[in-house]
């Protein structure tokens, strides 16, 4: 079953529960559901549309945040399951400044990497290599991250928590639903070309009598 998301009575994210656990706060009137993940929980007697988002209906005060945890899969959603050297999938984690000269296991200092980047770079520096990355790791910031922090991801809550992330942020992690689909119209410059029309029938030609 799909994971759902949790928002407090001020529509602030809060966490991502189970399905189990979001239909319990449902049913016993301590969250009402927003969106439905359109799968059905079924019981001896009854069926439940299984939700996607859930809002409490009572506020909770939420003690003061600390910084996103660093764990790989948050590191690879903040890197986009890229590698910050060549681009190519994230399967590794490396640290830009190597451990062994001193470098802190940080988000200012954890990359997402791929085996090869991993194994060319192993205890150097980027300058010895002559590597730059497009920009330099820095901790995520946003309540959303909280919920993109988790790696779950589904376009019902796209809505929900655009307020709280960057414009970049929700267009990477957060797809919107439908995104799959063609849009119903396209923009100008990608209009399919018009099918060519048929020529008409060429039309009988009569002789014309010759005259003096």
């Amino acid at each position: 079953m799909p994971h759902v998301l949790v928002l407090n009575a001020s529509y602030e994210p809060l966490g991502v529960v189970s399905t189990r656990r979001a239909l319990v706060l449902v049913l016993n009137h301590k969250a009402i559901s927003l969106e439905d993940s359109g799968l059905f929980v079924h019981s001896a007697t009854s069926v439940v549309p299984a939700p996607s988002v859930v809002r409490l209906t009572r506020f909770v005060r939420v003690p003061f945040r600390g910084p996103v945890p660093l764990t790989r899969r948050a590191l690879f959603a903040r890197d986009g399951g890229r590698c910050v050297y060549c681009g190519a999938a994230a399967t590794s984690v490396d640290h830009v400044v190597p451990r062994s000269r001193g470098g802190a296991h940080s988000w200012d200092n954890v990359v997402a990497a791929c085996r090869r980047c991993n194994h060319v770079k192993a205890d150097r520096h980027l300058v010895e290599l002559g590597w730059r990355m497009k920009r330099p790791p820095a901790p995520p910031t946003g309540l959303a991250w909280r919920i993109i922090g988790t790696g779950h991801r589904d376009p019902r809550w796209r809505p929900y928590l655009e307020p709280f992330s960057t414009r970049e942020d929700a267009a990477v992690f957060l797809p919107e639903a439908g995104a799959e689909r063609l849009p119903a119209e396209l923009p100008p410059a990608q209009q399919p070309a018009a099918p060519p029309r048929s020529a008409p029938p060429p039309q009988p030609i009569t002789a014309q009598p010759l005259t003096a």
